[in-house]
């Protein structure tokens, strides 16, 4: 049976209000689609908040006033909503938002298998997109996602185009990033430059080395394929780890008609600010991007460990001691 709708998946940790935000831009946009949301164990009540918001009870807020046209006035609700306290992927359902408690933090990777499994237990679903919760997005961007994968087979996953939410006319990347295998540090395609500024599609596709995983796509021949998430990360490096699994197998396409907003590291504090990232950051780039090399170019692993000092001995000089701790653990292998 040829899938003929797209699954969303975004995932909640404590972010209740960009979740809900995320939501509102959704129900607005055209095009046929269900929506799981994996809600990560959070403290802050957000599973109720959200259910509350498919009912009509909680209402969504712009966090920046210039983007309320993508969540206000409030859609007609209820909106369809299902809440599973237990994932069940034998169990899909047709509502257009099932909400589904993880039952502890599972991280990135984690968190999105689970609305990957319960998606694709439906056979009608597919493309799959991974959609960070603190986004919003483009009436359009469903549609021109879908079709982009559905008429292109040999692409196996992409990215769309995604714009600083606080900044909407500056693009955040395009696509997805280089990766420079020698460093561990990769550089957004496009970052920076003016929204209304000319790209080619195709060398935006032939230079990405990993898709941005807050606007990932993949096909259901892809899932089949090259598997889920790596979940051992945690956080960061499985849009990588994804990539180099996928090499030789699936292209890699660039969906340039969808277009999102993202307000970046709202979650854990992972700024593109060096200097504003959060100790969780700090930790889990370090250790996540050593897991990766280490499971793939093992070769590449005493260059890692001399750049991993390096940084920590930049943190030091900053007077960051803290972030030299915890990068040290994570250089060590030891918890953050």
């Amino acid at each position: 049976m040829k899938a003929a709708r797209l699954g969303i998946v975004l995932v909640n940790w404590n972010r209740w209000a960009d979740t809900i935000e995320c939501l509102e831009s959704l129900r607005r946009a055209s095009g046929d689609f269900r929506v799981v949301v994996v809600d990560n164990a959070s403290a802050d009540g957000s599973a109720d908040r959200i259910e509350a918001w498919a009912r009509g009870e909680q209402m969504a807020e712009a966090a920046e006033p210039e983007m309320a046209r993508f969540s206000q006035p409030a859609c007609a609700k209820p909106v369809p909503c299902r809440r599973l306290t237990v994932p069940d992927p034998s169990n899909a359902g047709d509502e257009w938002l099932t909400l589904i408690d993880s039952g502890s933090n599972l991280g990135f990777a984690g968190g999105n298998n689970v609305g990957l499994r319960h998606l694709f237990a439906d056979p009608n679903i597919g493309p799959f997109w991974l959609l960070n919760n603190d986004t919003v997005v483009e009436p359009a961007a469903p549609v021109a996602l879908f079709d982009y994968l559905s008429g292109a087979p040999k692409i196996g996953i992409c990215g769309t185009i995604v714009r600083f939410y606080h900044r909407p006319e500056t693009v955040q990347a395009l696509n997805g990033s280089r990766f420079n295998r020698w460093t561990g540090t990769s550089s957004g395609i496009g970052a920076g430059t003016a929204a209304k500024a000319s790209f080619d599609a195709a060398d935006v596709a032939r230079d990405t080395d990993f898709v941005l995983g807050a606007s990932l796509a993949v096909s259901r021949a892809f899932l089949e394929t090259v598997g889920l998430m790596e979940e051992s990360y945690f956080l960061y490096f499985e849009e990588m780890d994804w990539s180099w699994r996928n090499r030789g197998r699936f292209a890699t396409g660039f969906a340039d008609r969808a277009v999102i907003y993202h307000k970046e590291g709202g979650s854990i504090g992972s700024s593109s600010d060096k200097g504003g990232r959060s100790l969780l950051s700090e930790y889990y780039l370090m250790r996540s991007k050593l897991k990766l090399v280490a499971r793939h170019r093992p070769w590449l692993l005493p260059v890692h460990w001399g750049v991993a000092a390096a940084q920590i001995a930049l943190r030091v000089a900053r007077g960051q001691p803290d972030k030299a701790v915890v990068m040290t653990r994570a250089l060590f292998g030891l918890r953050g």
